[in-house]
C-alpha cells in the first residue's frame, strides 16, 4: 500500500479539515481585530479635527492687555472662561454632538498660559464586529492647543 492512501480507520483521517477550520477563525480573529482598531484611529482622527476647529475658534476670543505707561506692545491674552465657553458654542453649532457618542469638553479646556487655548474633547466609540465584547464602548480623547497672535 502506497504512503498517500490512507485507510478507513486511520487515526489521522480528517486532520486538515480541522486545521482549515482553525486557520479561518484565526482570520476571522485577525480582520474583526483590525476592524475595530481601524475604527478607533479614524474615530479619533475626526474627534482630532473637530478639536483643531474648537481650538482655533478658541483662540480668537482674546483680549488686549493693558500697556502700563505706554511701555511693551499690546499682547493677546486669554481666559479659561472664554476659552470653554466659545468651544462649546463650536461644538453645538457644528452639530459634532450628534456625530461622536458621549461628547464632552474635558476638564482640562482653557487657558494654560495667557497666549494659549487648550481644548480638550473626550468621546466614546464603538467599534464594530467586537462591540459586544466592549459594550460600554471604548474612551478616546483629542487635544488640541492654539495660541493667540496680535500682529499689525
Amino acid at each position: 500500500m502506497s504512503g498517500a492512501q490512507q485507510e478507513p480507520g486511520d487515526p489521522e483521517s480528517g486532520q486538515i479539515s480541522i486545521l482549515v477550520i482553525g486557520y479561518i477563525l484565526l482570520s476571522l480573529l485577525v480582520v474583526a481585530v483590525v476592524t475595530a482598531i481601524s475604527a478607533v484611529y479614524i474615530e479619533h482622527k475626526k474627534l482630532l479635527s473637530v478639536a483643531d476647529g474648537a481650538v482655533l475658534t478658541a483662540a480668537d476670543t482674546f483680549g488686549v492687555a493693558n500697556i502700563e505707561s505706554g511701555v511693551g506692545e499690546p499682547a493677546p491674552t486669554l481666559d479659561s472662561e472664554s476659552v470653554a465657553r466659545a468651544a462649546s458654542g463650536y461644538l453645538e453649532r457644528s452639530g459634532a454632538g450628534s456625530r461622536f457618542s458621549e461628547l464632552a469638553l474635558g476638564p482640562a479646556t482653557g487657558a494654560p498660559d495667557p497666549r494659549t487655548a487648550r481644548v480638550v474633547l473626550t468621546a466614546v466609540v464603538h467599534p464594530p464586529i467586537v462591540n459586544f465584547l466592549v459594550p460600554a464602548g471604548i474612551p478616546i480623547v483629542a487635544t488640541a492647543d492654539a495660541r493667540a497672535d496680535l500682529r499689525r
